[in-house]
């Protein structure tokens, strides 16, 4: 049934009244040219606490920015009240392009990843040389996630007093990671944080390790003006730690140079199943050239692999390749194998 007559006018067609009394939905954006911008420290409950020039500002993600989340070490541009006095809240209304992502999932069949870390340079893996006991494994795929992200790994391995680092470092020594051995004593007398301090400077780096291997210990040592709970006590039946930090936290290196330090929860799994092979061959630049010839994606571990017969062919150590493929196999098998 028509509603109207063959010539309607304006007047004749009804609207429905909005009763919230707001303006109409639009596809068109804000560019917010005038945002400043800022780096965000922490994330908590979704508020997100970000430094501003010098000043600490807690924002709030905007609606418009939809699903997509910041994370600690964004860059993101703000609005609103940014004088960081108390009660106030601003807006955050863009994350800038990211140079860097440490991602992980819950484990290898999950198919959702969370971006844990953005725009580090470093990956820090700490890990004890006994008590808890050292897990190859969850550092090969902290290893993989670094490689796979875009950040260069340092292995920091503590408690040496207890055993030594020889054998785990034999492990790692074809992939030439960078590495600082400390001792129990050493954490007590600040030598532990004047070595590993050596490799931050000017640099952002994101710790990572299971609970109880020192971790926050380490970043307390590193950034005292800011410590963060610890509790140094470890299961004695399962050799495991307690989870102290509960979240990501960005702090100021005290250094002419500068430098950011990014303490991370302490984890028991890290989950692969965001990783894709070809992004971490470009972490072997010796062994890179020669998947020219490999099949389409190849794994690098399969019978066709053209790496075989470059390694052959001398361009490249045997050892390097053995690395690569026991890396890239951690999809397959679990951190405590």
């Amino acid at each position: 049934m028509r509603r109207y007559g063959k010539h309607a006018d304006e007047d004749d067609i009804r609207v429905r009244p909005n009763r919230k009394g707001n303006r109409p939905r639009t596809n068109i954006r804000p560019k917010h040219e005038d945002a400043a911008e800022g780096m965000v420290l922490t994330v908590d409950r979704g508020r997100l606490t970000c430094l501003v020039e010098d000043r600490v500002v807690v924002a709030m993600k905007a609606r418009e920015l939809g699903r997509k989340a910041a994370v600690v070490g964004d860059r993101v541009a703000i609005v609103g009240d940014l004088s960081g006095a108390k009660d106030t809240l601003a807006r955050i209304v863009r994350i800038e392009e990211r140079s860097s992502v440490l991602r992980r999932t819950a484990d290898d069949d999950d198919p959702y990843e969370r971006v844990v870390v953005a725009n580090a340079d470093q990956l820090a893996i700490v890990t004890a040389l006994a008590d808890p006991e050292p897990r190859p494994r969850l550092i090969d795929r902290c290893l993989v996630a670094a490689y796979d992200g875009g950040l260069e790994p340092l292995l920091v391995l503590t408690k040496s007093d207890l055993a030594p680092p020889d054998e785990l470092l034999a492990l790692y020594g074809a992939l030439g990671v960078p590495h600082v051995v400390t001792t129990r004593e050493e954490f007590v007398d600040g030598v532990a944080a004047d070595r590993v301090h050596e490799h931050l400077r000017g640099r952002t780096t994101a710790f990572v390790g299971h609970s109880g291997v020192g971790k926050t210990t380490l970043v307390n040592a590193l950034v005292p003006k800011e410590r963060r709970r610890t509790t140094g006590v470890v299961n004695a039946v399962t050799g495991r730690g307690r989870h102290t930090t509960t979240s990501a936290l960005a702090l100021p290196l005290a250094d002419p140079a500068g430098g950011w330090v990014i303490d991370t929860p302490g984890v028991r799994s890290f989950g692969l199943n965001h990783v894709d092979p070809s992004r971490v061959i470009h972490a072997f630049p010796d062994l890179e050239p020669g998947t020219e010839g490999c099949p389409r994606a190849c794994s690098h571990d399969e019978q066709d692999c053209a790496l075989d017969q470059w390694v052959a062919d001398g361009h490249a150590d045997p050892a390097r390749l053995h690395s690569l493929r026991r890396l890239l196999s951690t999809r397959e098998r679990r951190e405590g194998d």
